[in-house]
Protein backbone atom coordinates (compact mmCIF):
# COMPACT_ATOMS: atom_id res chain seq x y z
CA UNK A 1 0.00 0.00 0.00
CA UNK A 2 1.65 3.87 -0.95
CA UNK A 3 2.48 5.85 1.83
CA UNK A 4 0.94 8.88 2.81
CA UNK A 5 0.61 11.59 0.73
CA UNK A 6 1.32 15.34 1.03
CA UNK A 7 -1.96 17.21 0.53
CA UNK A 8 -2.87 20.65 -0.54
CA UNK A 9 -5.98 21.87 0.70
CA UNK A 10 -7.17 24.66 -1.97
CA UNK A 11 -10.50 27.11 -0.95
CA UNK A 12 -12.54 27.56 -3.80
CA UNK A 13 -15.59 30.13 -2.20
CA UNK A 14 -16.21 30.83 1.24
CA UNK A 15 -19.90 30.26 2.01
CA UNK A 16 -21.64 31.85 5.16
CA UNK A 17 -22.83 28.35 6.49
CA UNK A 18 -22.68 25.19 6.39
CA UNK A 19 -25.88 23.93 7.29
CA UNK A 20 -29.00 24.42 5.67
CA UNK A 21 -32.48 26.02 6.77
CA UNK A 22 -33.06 22.95 8.82
CA UNK A 23 -29.85 22.82 10.50
CA UNK A 24 -28.43 19.89 8.61
CA UNK A 25 -25.19 19.73 8.06
CA UNK A 26 -24.25 20.45 4.66
CA UNK A 27 -20.84 19.40 4.08
CA UNK A 28 -19.43 15.96 2.62
CA UNK A 29 -16.13 14.02 1.69
CA UNK A 30 -15.22 12.86 -1.63
CA UNK A 31 -12.84 10.21 -1.57
CA UNK A 32 -12.17 9.00 -5.26
CA UNK A 33 -12.38 11.82 -8.32
CA UNK A 34 -12.88 9.33 -10.90
CA UNK A 35 -15.80 9.42 -13.04
CA UNK A 36 -18.17 8.27 -10.60
CA UNK A 37 -16.71 10.65 -8.32
CA UNK A 38 -16.10 13.56 -9.78
CA UNK A 39 -19.54 13.28 -11.45
CA UNK A 40 -20.89 13.57 -7.51
CA UNK A 41 -19.16 15.76 -6.15
CA UNK A 42 -19.71 18.73 -8.94
CA UNK A 43 -23.36 17.59 -8.62
CA UNK A 44 -23.08 18.06 -4.72
CA UNK A 45 -21.69 21.49 -5.21
CA UNK A 46 -24.61 22.30 -7.95
CA UNK A 47 -27.13 21.61 -5.19
CA UNK A 48 -25.26 24.28 -2.74
CA UNK A 49 -23.07 21.04 -0.49
CA UNK A 50 -19.47 21.99 0.67
CA UNK A 51 -17.63 19.40 -0.82
CA UNK A 52 -13.64 17.71 -0.29
CA UNK A 53 -12.75 16.44 -3.15
CA UNK A 54 -9.61 13.83 -2.33
CA UNK A 55 -7.53 12.08 -4.69
CA UNK A 56 -4.17 10.52 -4.56
CA UNK A 57 -3.64 11.49 -8.31
CA UNK A 58 -2.50 15.16 -8.35
CA UNK A 59 -3.31 15.56 -11.78
CA UNK A 60 -7.27 14.96 -10.86
CA UNK A 61 -7.18 17.29 -7.30
CA UNK A 62 -5.58 19.88 -10.01
CA UNK A 63 -8.70 19.30 -12.75
CA UNK A 64 -11.49 19.33 -10.04
CA UNK A 65 -10.16 22.16 -7.72
CA UNK A 66 -11.27 24.85 -9.31
CA UNK A 67 -14.71 23.74 -8.68
CA UNK A 68 -14.74 22.31 -5.17
CA UNK A 69 -15.23 24.22 -1.66
CA UNK A 70 -11.57 22.52 -1.16
CA UNK A 71 -9.64 19.58 -2.43
CA UNK A 72 -6.73 17.52 -1.45
CA UNK A 73 -3.98 15.31 -2.74
CA UNK A 74 -4.06 12.48 0.48
CA UNK A 75 -3.82 8.37 0.71
CA UNK A 76 -6.70 8.45 3.26
CA UNK A 77 -5.97 4.38 3.58
CA UNK A 78 -4.08 5.97 6.79
CA UNK A 79 -6.03 7.13 9.58
CA UNK A 80 -3.89 9.90 10.45
CA UNK A 81 -4.62 11.94 7.32
CA UNK A 82 -7.93 11.55 7.66
CA UNK A 83 -7.75 12.89 10.61
CA UNK A 84 -5.76 15.96 9.61
CA UNK A 85 -7.72 17.02 6.85
CA UNK A 86 -10.81 16.79 9.48
CA UNK A 87 -13.27 14.06 7.74
CA UNK A 88 -13.92 12.89 11.29
CA UNK A 89 -15.67 16.13 11.51
CA UNK A 90 -17.80 15.73 8.33
CA UNK A 91 -21.53 14.16 8.86
CA UNK A 92 -21.50 12.40 5.66
CA UNK A 93 -18.59 11.06 3.45
CA UNK A 94 -18.83 8.61 0.18
CA UNK A 95 -15.64 6.31 -0.51
CA UNK A 96 -15.79 6.88 -4.50
CA UNK A 97 -12.63 4.76 -5.21
CA UNK A 98 -12.67 2.88 -8.12
CA UNK A 99 -10.68 -0.55 -9.41
CA UNK A 100 -8.85 -0.81 -6.06
CA UNK A 101 -10.75 -2.83 -3.69
CA UNK A 102 -8.08 -2.62 -1.28
CA UNK A 103 -7.76 1.31 -1.00
CA UNK A 104 -11.84 1.36 -0.82
CA UNK A 105 -11.69 -1.27 1.86
CA UNK A 106 -9.21 0.53 4.20
CA UNK A 107 -10.77 4.20 3.80
CA UNK A 108 -14.23 2.79 4.70
CA UNK A 109 -12.65 1.02 7.36
CA UNK A 110 -10.55 4.65 9.02
CA UNK A 111 -14.39 6.07 8.17
CA UNK A 112 -16.19 3.74 10.52
CA UNK A 113 -13.31 3.85 12.85
CA UNK A 114 -13.62 7.81 12.88
CA UNK A 115 -17.18 7.25 13.66
CA UNK A 116 -18.51 9.39 10.25
CA UNK A 117 -22.36 9.15 10.82
CA UNK A 118 -23.25 8.56 6.42
CA UNK A 119 -20.63 6.63 4.45
CA UNK A 120 -21.45 5.69 1.54
CA UNK A 121 -19.36 3.44 -1.25
CA UNK A 122 -19.00 2.59 -4.46
CA UNK A 123 -18.27 -1.09 -5.40
CA UNK A 124 -17.36 -2.55 -8.76
CA UNK A 125 -19.06 -5.97 -8.06
CA UNK A 126 -21.45 -8.00 -5.77
CA UNK A 127 -18.90 -9.66 -3.61
CA UNK A 128 -16.69 -5.93 -3.20
CA UNK A 129 -20.39 -4.67 -2.31
CA UNK A 130 -21.20 -7.36 0.30
CA UNK A 131 -17.62 -6.83 2.18
CA UNK A 132 -18.24 -2.99 2.24
CA UNK A 133 -21.80 -3.80 3.82
CA UNK A 134 -19.78 -6.45 6.63
CA UNK A 135 -17.66 -3.99 7.45
CA UNK A 136 -20.51 -1.92 8.53
CA UNK A 137 -20.88 0.72 5.52
CA UNK A 138 -24.54 2.21 5.96
CA UNK A 139 -25.26 2.72 2.42
CA UNK A 140 -22.99 0.97 -0.57
CA UNK A 141 -23.60 1.33 -4.64
CA UNK A 142 -23.12 -0.50 -7.54
CA UNK A 143 -23.20 2.17 -10.14
CA UNK A 144 -22.19 0.13 -12.97
CA UNK A 145 -24.15 -2.88 -12.28
CA UNK A 146 -27.56 -0.91 -11.11
CA UNK A 147 -27.74 1.33 -14.74
CA UNK A 148 -26.73 -1.99 -16.63
CA UNK A 149 -29.31 -3.88 -15.11
CA UNK A 150 -31.29 -0.18 -15.83
CA UNK A 151 -30.70 0.04 -19.66
CA UNK A 152 -31.70 -4.16 -19.69
CA UNK A 153 -35.13 -3.43 -18.55
CA UNK A 154 -35.29 -0.06 -20.99
CA UNK A 155 -34.16 -2.35 -24.03
CA UNK A 156 -35.74 -5.48 -23.85
CA UNK A 157 -39.18 -3.93 -22.11
CA UNK A 158 -41.82 -1.49 -22.74
CA UNK A 159 -40.72 0.96 -19.96
CA UNK A 160 -39.80 4.64 -20.46
CA UNK A 161 -37.64 4.31 -17.22
CA UNK A 162 -37.29 1.80 -14.53
CA UNK A 163 -35.41 2.64 -10.71
CA UNK A 164 -35.34 -0.89 -8.07
CA UNK A 165 -34.90 -0.31 -4.87
CA UNK A 166 -33.05 -2.67 -2.27
CA UNK A 167 -36.18 -4.42 -1.33
CA UNK A 168 -37.54 -5.87 -4.57
CA UNK A 169 -39.79 -2.78 -4.93
CA UNK A 170 -39.57 -0.62 -8.31
CA UNK A 171 -40.72 2.50 -9.92
CA UNK A 172 -41.31 2.39 -13.38
CA UNK A 173 -43.09 4.67 -16.14
CA UNK A 174 -44.30 3.66 -18.77
CA UNK A 175 -47.38 4.11 -21.25
CA UNK A 176 -50.53 3.58 -20.05
CA UNK A 177 -51.89 0.02 -21.16
CA UNK A 178 -55.81 0.32 -22.09
CA UNK A 179 -56.80 -1.91 -18.96
CA UNK A 180 -55.63 1.61 -16.70
CA UNK A 181 -57.25 4.22 -19.47
CA UNK A 182 -60.95 5.18 -19.45
CA UNK A 183 -62.48 4.73 -15.79
CA UNK A 184 -60.92 6.74 -12.67
CA UNK A 185 -58.06 4.64 -10.80
CA UNK A 186 -60.27 4.01 -8.32
CA UNK A 187 -62.39 1.82 -10.28
CA UNK A 188 -59.72 -0.19 -12.87
CA UNK A 189 -58.70 -2.16 -10.19
CA UNK A 190 -54.92 -1.95 -11.19
CA UNK A 191 -53.78 -2.35 -7.67
CA UNK A 192 -55.99 -5.90 -6.30
CA UNK A 193 -55.88 -6.87 -10.52
CA UNK A 194 -52.04 -5.79 -10.70
CA UNK A 195 -50.05 -5.76 -7.60
CA UNK A 196 -48.90 -2.13 -8.50
CA UNK A 197 -49.74 1.90 -7.92
CA UNK A 198 -50.42 4.52 -10.44
CA UNK A 199 -48.50 7.35 -8.32
CA UNK A 200 -48.17 9.89 -11.21
CA UNK A 201 -49.61 10.78 -14.61
CA UNK A 202 -48.44 12.95 -17.49
CA UNK A 203 -50.37 13.89 -20.28
CA UNK A 204 -48.76 15.31 -23.54
CA UNK A 205 -47.87 18.46 -23.24
CA UNK A 206 -48.22 18.80 -19.96
CA UNK A 207 -46.24 18.33 -16.45
CA UNK A 208 -46.40 14.95 -14.20
CA UNK A 209 -48.84 15.64 -11.67
CA UNK A 210 -49.83 13.38 -8.56
CA UNK A 211 -52.45 10.32 -9.82
CA UNK A 212 -55.39 9.84 -7.05
CA UNK A 213 -58.39 7.78 -6.79
CA UNK A 214 -60.29 9.96 -8.95
CA UNK A 215 -57.78 10.34 -11.78
CA UNK A 216 -59.02 9.29 -15.45
CA UNK A 217 -55.93 7.67 -17.04
CA UNK A 218 -56.80 8.49 -20.74
CA UNK A 219 -54.93 6.44 -24.20
CA UNK A 220 -51.78 7.60 -24.63
CA UNK A 221 -50.42 9.13 -21.20
CA UNK A 222 -47.29 8.45 -19.81
CA UNK A 223 -47.69 7.27 -15.83
CA UNK A 224 -45.83 6.45 -12.99
CA UNK A 225 -46.31 3.07 -11.12
CA UNK A 226 -44.84 1.27 -8.09
CA UNK A 227 -44.82 -1.83 -6.97
CA UNK A 228 -42.99 -5.38 -6.28
CA UNK A 229 -40.26 -5.85 -9.31
CA UNK A 230 -42.15 -8.70 -11.25
CA UNK A 231 -45.40 -6.95 -10.96
CA UNK A 232 -44.12 -4.02 -12.38
CA UNK A 233 -42.48 -5.74 -15.07
CA UNK A 234 -45.63 -7.77 -16.09
CA UNK A 235 -47.65 -4.55 -15.97
CA UNK A 236 -45.19 -2.45 -18.35
CA UNK A 237 -45.42 -5.43 -20.76
CA UNK A 238 -49.80 -4.37 -20.91
CA UNK A 239 -48.36 -1.25 -22.71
Amino acid sequence: MASKLPFLRRRHRKRSTETDAHGRDQRVAVIGLGRFGSSLANELMRRGWDVLGIDTNARLVQKYSDGLTHAAVADCTDAETLRQLGVHEFTSAVVSIGTDIEASILVSSNLLEAEVPNIWAKAISRQHGQILQRLGVHHVVLPEHEMGERVAHLVTGRMLDFIEFDDDYALVKTVAPDIATGVPLGQSQVRSRYGVTVVGIKRPGEGFTYATAETVVQKGDVIVVTGRTRAVESFAELS
